[in-house]
């Protein structure tokens, strides 16, 4: 076991702050690597000192594996945590913290191996018992035609590497596919370098769901599932925990599921392991293994009362896990909204930015992640997120309340947010009902005027 002193954090943001706060609390130095844009964020002001890596764009800053190596050496950190996105789950990066003899706060290089892939990850889905969606890999249009036929139409085209909807089309018809495979094989090859993708059916109607692993290589649990199925062209917008409406019987079997995955392929560190709820059929199916933090950690701590990123760093520290699965309860339910800067009246439409105010409400039950304070600027080289609002109380219907109260009375001014759509969200009786499947958000928008009221 080797305590950690000090850790390079490579990322910006709302989730530099949280692991900020959580090393401080632990008596941890940190050290923020920053783009010349973010070096006045809140970031680099709370954390132990910030070292700049280059310009604004994130290419030329937060993506370069030796630039952040020679910045975590230079500043003498002995552990590096890579955040979501960015580098977080880049083989080449834990790699370069082993060789340097730096601690790599998240899975083992054989671990993000095994996962990093869909298809490999696929494949170990299948070795542990995982069902998964129907489909196959294809290097060109013939045997794209040929796993069309095998599972049918509509079907997604997925980009083998990366996420977050990027290389991902939807194929309703024969004639559609050949133009949607180069269009997603050209958005893979662009965003993460790699062109390759695979074919699954598509679910009509589907719920994401995934669980929260913690594994010490030796001891696998989860802290339950969250309900992800609120999006928007396959990017997240409202996630909770527990997911609503799931009978006991598939809660257990998807839990179990996720388990036996980050069993088999030895996973050490914190991963999510993603499903889709078929809701016609009543199955699931494995989708993919994230091995890092999630942006929508805080809903599963708010009902389960862990610091998820204490005990991912416990774990790099070579610390046993120290609980088993009967010690994990759930109290409660809580509703994650991502607060974006775009304007939902003009198409989403990026709104960058300075931000002139910005207060958000001190509530009963009410949790606020973010980077945002008056006078800070939204840059327009990342991600649109501001703030994550994350309501919990005794009952569903009462984190609504909480979450509703909350996007009426906060301010965020100066730039436009999507903070008018989540009202809408709260205020829907489908959504109050619960269990809406991920088709639920395209239905919704047209029937708010504008976009939303």
């Amino acid at each position: 076991m080797t305590p950690i002193r000090r850790i390079f954090i490579a990322n910006r943001g709302e989730i530099a702050v949280r692991i900020i706060r959580t090393a401080r609390a632990l008596g941890i130095e940190t050290v923020l690597g920053v783009s010349q844009t973010d070096r006045d964020s809140l970031g680099a002001r709370l954390a132990t000192r910030a070292v700049c890596l280059g310009p604004g764009p994130s290419r030329d800053s937060y993506l370069k594996v030796d630039t952040v190596m020679q910045a975590a050496l230079g500043t003498g950190c002995d552990a590096l945590h890579p955040g979501y996105g960015f580098l977080s789950e880049n083989r080449d990066l834990a790699l370069a913290c082993d060789k340097a003899g730096i601690t790599f706060i998240g899975p083992s290089p054989a671990n993000l191996e095994a996962v990093g892939d869909k298809l490999t990850a696929r494949s170990h889905a299948v070795a542990a018992g995982v069902p998964l969606v129907p489909g196959g890999n294809a290097a060109s249009l013939t045997e794209a035609q040929e796993v069309a036929r095998d599972i049918g139409y509509p079907l997604l085209i997925k980009a083998v590497a990366g996420g977050g909807g990027k290389g991902m089309k939807r194929v309703n018809r024969p004639q559609d596919l050949a133009p949607q495979l180069d269009l997603a094989m050209a958005e893979a090859a662009a965003a993460f370098g790699d062109g390759r993708v695979y074919l699954e059916r598509f679910v009509t109607s589907g719920r994401h769901v995934e669980v929260q692993i913690l594994s010490d290589g030796e001891t696998v649990i989860h802290a339950g599932e969250r309900d992800c199925s609120v999006q928007r062209r396959y990017q997240k917008v409202v996630e909770e925990a527990p997911a609503p409406g799931l009978s006991p019987a598939l809660r257990t079997c998807l839990c179990e599921a996720a388990t036996a995955f980050a069993r088999h392929i030895c996973y050490r560190s914190l991963g999510t392991v993603e499903f889709m709820v078929d809701v016609d059929r009543a199955a699931f199916y494995f989708l993919e293994m994230n091995a890092r933090i999630q942006v929508e950690h805080p809903v599963t701590e708010t009902i389960t009362g862990l610091d998820l990123v204490a005990r991912q760093i416990a774990i790099a520290e070579g610390r046993p896990l120290g609980l088993q699965q009967d010690d994990i309860t759930l109290s409660g339910h809580a509703i994650e909204c991502r607060l974006n800067a775009e304007d939902v009246a003009h198409d989403f439409r990026p709104s960058p930015g300075r931000v002139s105010l910005a207060w958000f409400p001190a509530l009963p039950g009410l949790r606020v992640d973010s980077h945002m304070t008056s006078g800070a600027t939204v840059p327009p080289h990342y991600d649109s997120m501001v703030a994550k609002l994350i309501a919990h109380g005794p009952s569903r219907a009462a984190a609504i309340a909480t979450m509703a109260e909350a996007l009426r009375v906060l301010r965020l001014e100066g730039i436009a947010t999507n903070a008018p759509l989540h009202a809408a969200i709260m205020a829907d009786p489908e959504f109050a009902a619960g269990g809406v499947d991920t088709n639920y958000l395209a239905g919704l928008l047209p029937r708010l005027a504008g976009g939303c009221p």
